[in-house]
């Protein structure tokens, strides 16, 4: 079974679009969204540089036009990805072009549902200084009392031995001189705010005003959803879903879980590639996995694909 799986933010790097923008199509395509969204994706995704993508209201929407990019490459419509995927998944902002591939929401709808949280999100952030950091090994139930005891939430529970840590900046300084037993490394996170924590309920609010326009269809292919890596069949549950996670953490090693017991045997990772992947090497061992970081991975997922889709046929 092959799963397609969208990375989040943080995966972002300056220039990352610029290989893309030579396929047929593909700079038209983020003309309309820049257009749709008033944000020049282009300039962003070629030219700015690693503080200004780090901006929650650039990175955002930008991660979700990259994904979309690539995965249009390979499956251009609902149908086409329906006939060769057994399900779909996104990690955190992610999950907003993971919807769009299900048939959930409209490439249109999902670029400008992600340009209203990246600035949600983004507002939210400003009322107290706030991060995030990885924690890499030890035990998951060890490191999340010790979390609790610092006032700080496990925000993404990402398996493979990784637990991103949200809080303020007091907390993760203190986290910083006090790791958890067994935990090697806190590595601090390129991002701007604690997000899927409280801090974030104001972004709620304002994510749940800007999804009253959207129309959401029922997926056409199983959506495995951050919250609790169940598959969710409803594209009204789907949308609550992605507006409440703005505040909840994101239950990644939940999703891995799902993606082994319906028997996955491939991963690919949409642009930009590497993170998700990588964690899927280390908690899912034998599972194949390519990351799209370039146009120069097209043709190998390409084959994936076709083998897939013949042995679904």
């Amino acid at each position: 079974m092959l799963v397609l799986v969208a990375p989040g933010q943080g995966a972002q790097s300056p220039g990352f679009l610029t290989p893309w923008l030579d396929l047929p199509g593909a700079e038209e395509r983020l003309r309309s969204w820049s257009a749709a969204i008033d944000l020049d994706l282009i300039r962003y995704g070629t030219k700015a540089d690693a503080d200004e993508i780090r901006d929650t209201a650039v990175a955002q929407p930008l991660l979700v036009a990259a994904a979309l990019l690539s995965a249009r490459q390979l499956f251009p419509s609902t149908e086409d990805a329906a006939r060769a995927l057994g399900a779909v998944a996104g990690h955190s902002v992610g999950e907003l072009a993971a919807s769009a591939l299900a048939g959930v929401l409209t490439d249109d709808a999902a670029m400008r549902l992600v340009r209203a949280r990246g600035l949600a999100m983004a507002e939210a952030a400003t009322a107290t200084e706030t991060g995030m950091s990885a924690l890499l090994g030890g035990d998951p139930e060890v490191s999340v009392a010790h979390l609790e005891k610092l006032g700080l939430t496990p925000a993404n529970v990402n398996g493979a031995g990784q637990i991103v840590a949200a809080g303020t900046l007091e907390q993760l300084a203190a986290l910083a001189d006090d790791k958890p037993e067994g935990v090697r490394r806190v590595v601090p996170l390129k991002v701007a705010g604690a997000f899927h924590t409280s801090h974030m309920a104001p972004a709620v609010e304002k994510l749940t005003a800007a999804a009253e326009s959207v129309s959401p269809a029922d997926p056409a292919l199983p959506y495995i959803s951050n919250r609790d890596g169940q598959t969710v069949t409803s594209g009204t549950d789907v949308l609550e879903r992605l507006i409440g996670q703005v505040a909840n953490p994101v239950r990644w090693d939940q999703c891995m879980e799902t993606f082994q017991a319906l028997g996955v045997t491939t991963i690919i990772e949409l642009c930009p590639g590497g993170t998700l992947t990588g964690l899927a090497k280390r908690a899912l061992p034998g599972v194949r996995t390519l990351a799209l970081k370039t146009p120069d991975e097209l043709d190998a997922a390409r084959a994936l694909i076709a083998e897939h889709s013949s042995t679904a046929e």
